[in-house]
Formats: C-alpha cells, structure tokens, sequence
C-alpha cells in the first residue's frame, strides 16, 4: 500500500549533526523506545538514523548535514497498518527543536 500526501516532516537547525542527532535520541527514549541506531551504508557519516517506536507507530528520524552550519532532521511516522501519522511526526520533530533550545 502506497500512502498519498506528505509522510514526514523536516526541520533545519543551526546545529551540529551530533548535536541535532542527540537531541533526537532523547526525543524518542522521552516519548517511547529506540529501536535501532544505524549509519546508512549509502552516505557518509554526515547522516545518521535511528527506529524506534512512539504512541503504537514505528518512527524514523534522519539526521543530515544541509551544510557545515545547518542540519536537518526528517521524521516519519506510521501506524501498525503502515498509514502515515502525520501529527505524531510534527509533534516529534517540534520537540527535536525545543530540546535544541535548551
């Protein structure tokens, strides 16, 4: 099945990729489980992911380097049949983004 409409969210912030990818580790232990950690073996280590799970969805957050100054972040999240959760996914991604502020 093949969802339709927009299935993840980004946000970009002046910040490290280590710092942006931590931030996104406390979001998920914060709001559920990591399930897996994983530098994609297609990109250089300017990019790291993790799996985890939140509110009964499975949720993949990325974490890249735009330039040597901003890093993006893009979360999806999708419920046990495979729809997109949309709302979970800003949610998360906005918290990202409050923990960076602290």
């Amino acid at each position: 099945m093949v969802p339709f409409g927009r299935d993840s969210v980004e946000g970009r912030y002046p910040r490290s990729v280590d710092q942006v990818y931590q931030a996104s580790v406390q979001v998920i232990q914060h709001n559920g489980v990591v399930l897996t950690e994983y530098i994609p073996h297609d990109t250089t280590n300017t990019v790291r992911s993790l799996k985890g799970r939140a509110d009964q969805c499975d949720v993949w957050l990325r974490v890249e380097a735009v330039d040597p100054k901003i890093t993006q972040v893009s979360v999806e999240a999708r419920t046990k049949w495979g729809n997109s959760n949309i709302d979970l996914a800003h949610e998360l991604e906005k918290e990202v983004a409050l923990q960076l502020a602290r």
